[in-house]
């Protein structure tokens, strides 16, 4: 056994020896060939890279002892008592994962996304002959952490939400029951208090961005495990997951399991860069992708629940999208950033205000936005009354908006745009495009109704669908197919080679960029 041991070892020396031979004699002939002398005598000259990156030094930590020991006594863990209809279980995602949000209750807005992927009998989705569940008392545990020395403590939502008992376990045992101050079901967020503190050890949130790389720490009561900590580093921004309303989630890869749920993830200097709150996952365990709301969402959302005891939100009244590159060159825009509005909403502030169907946010107060959801989150924290001022792109120039924001509602947030009924003229037949697209006029709108697309065409694939109805292109009402050709002859003509067309698809409005020529 030693001895073929032995001579697997060789032969595996021999041929790292031999590369490394390899690889000397290939730098020693590339270095030949671009050496003055080379080039002197007609060889030709090998191209060397000229935007080498260097890369900074990383710093290994010695360890996070330290700053364990100065954050940990703010950290606690959350018993939370409640009443519940039966056992709950995670929802399946794609290719058999899980995203798991620790003691979700069952009318969550997060539940619908989980509802989505159950399979198997039992699950809601699958076997819908399952017997009705009765109510039951429950025990769920979470975490939390200490915001003020008079004691305010942050945590989750779905962690605190309906319960009939709240009680506060501390890093060396104590206990002591807390109130719930106030929910955001929104952001998933609220602030309990417990009374009688003047002395409470607290943390604070990070006022710089955490970057990808940069270390963090998770404290929380894993699996009621209270006083865990677990470290990795931000791995994504930014990342938007599903029943979120506004993403912008931190993804860490420090070990994050069911209890772990409204605790801290800390940076190096102690202060708190996000709390964690959903992880995806096989089997609802850690497998390393975790997702933590950002410190500057939760600073903002946690300061008006302890004012008022609840979050308002500005509301700017507009169905939005991202912007393509098709979008984008069929606007002349140079690049994708912006949110193009889809449609206002009839009678909301920015209607009022002249925003209209077309336009194109690419900045508010000053501050730029990048995409729908970029506007969705600059709008929602600003204070409902408050004047913005909006530069949107419109007919190939940018032009400055005020609108006055409303407030947002439950009802605002969920209704979609509706467009306006109108009474057709008499249908005619079917007519193919010069596009590919069969249209027919609408007999529920004065746009045109997609019966057919020609399979290989460029319509195809860039997201039409039969029973779309198209109603403007390159901002002209389509009513008829002669309107449409006659729209879309307009836009060659003009020197551009896509085309911007509305579309509606169950009340919903959207805009597609459609390339008119192949390259």
């Amino acid at each position: 056994m030693r001895s073929s041991f032995a001579s697997r070892a060789r032969r595996w020396i021999g041929a790292s020896t031999l590369a490394m031979v390899v690889g000397f004699g290939g730098g020693a002939a590339f270095m030949a060939a671009t050496s003055p002398m080379a080039i002197a005598q007609g060889q030709p000259a090998q191209v060397q890279p000229v935007a080498q990156i260097v890369a900074p030094e990383a710093a290994m930590p010695t360890g996070f002892a330290d700053l364990v020991e100065a954050v940990k006594p703010a950290v606690v863990s959350i018993i939370v008592e409640s009443e519940a209809r039966g056992p709950r279980s995670t929802g399946r995602g794609a290719e058999g994962f899980n995203f798991n949000f620790p003691d979700l209750p069952d009318d969550h807005p997060f539940r619908d996304f989980f509802d989505q992927f159950r399979s198997g009998p039992g699950d809601r989705g699958g076997d819908n002959r399952a017997t009705p569940r009765q109510p039951r008392r429950v025990m769920a545990t979470g975490s939390g952490f200490a915001i003020s020395a008079d004691g305010y403590i942050v945590t989750n939502n779905h962690v605190v939400e309906d319960a009939t008992k709240v009680t506060v376990r501390f890093d060396n045992g104590d206990e002591t029951e807390a109130t719930v101050v106030g929910t955001d079901e929104r952001t998933d967020l609220a602030v309990i208090k417990i009374e009688g503190f003047d002395d409470l050890p607290f943390v604070t949130f990070a006022q710089d961005d955490a970057r990808v790389g940069d270390w963090v720490l998770a404290v929380g009561n894993p699996f009621g495990l209270g006083g865990t900590v677990t470290s990795g580093i931000v791995s994504a921004r930014g990342r938007d997951i599903a029943g979120s309303t506004y993403g912008d989630f931190l993804q860490i890869d420090a070990a994050v399991n069911t209890g772990n749920s409204g605790g801290p993830a800390f940076n190096l200097k102690g202060e708190v860069v996000g709390v964690n709150t959903a992880i995806f996952s096989p089997n609802g365990g850690n497998v390393g992708i975790a997702f933590a709301i950002p410190a500057n969402t939760v600073q903002q959302i946690a300061n008006q629940l302890i004012q008022d005891g609840s979050v308002t939100r500005g509301f700017l009244g507009v169905s939005i999208q991202d912007v393509t590159r098709d979008i984008a060159d069929s606007l002349g825009l140079a690049n994708t950033r912006g949110a193009l509005v889809a449609q206002p909403s009839e009678g909301g502030p920015a209607e009022r205000a002249g925003v209209q169907s077309g336009d194109v946010v690419l900045s508010v107060d000053g501050a730029r936005i990048d995409n729908a959801l970029a506007l969705s989150r600059t709008i929602a924290a600003k204070a409902p009354g408050s004047t913005v001022e909006l530069v949107v792109w419109r007919d190939g120039a940018e032009q400055t908006i005020s609108v006055k924001l409303d407030t947002l509602t439950e009802e605002e947030a969920a209704a979609p745009a509706q467009e306006e009924e109108v009474t057709p003229e008499e249908p005619a037949g079917p007519v193919t495009s010069s596009v590919g697209i069969t249209l027919v006029p609408d007999a529920d709108s004065s746009g045109l109704l997609i019966q057919d697309i020609e399979q290989g065409t460029i319509a195809s694939e860039k997201g039409f669908a039969v029973g779309d109805v198209i109603v403007e292109v390159d901002n002209k009402a389509v009513s008829t197919p002669e309107a449409f050709e006659d729209a879309i002859a307009g836009v060659r003509d003009s020197g551009r080679a896509t085309a911007l067309v509305k579309t509606l698809r169950n009340g919903a409005t959207r805009f597609i960029g459609l390339p008119l020529d192949r390259d």
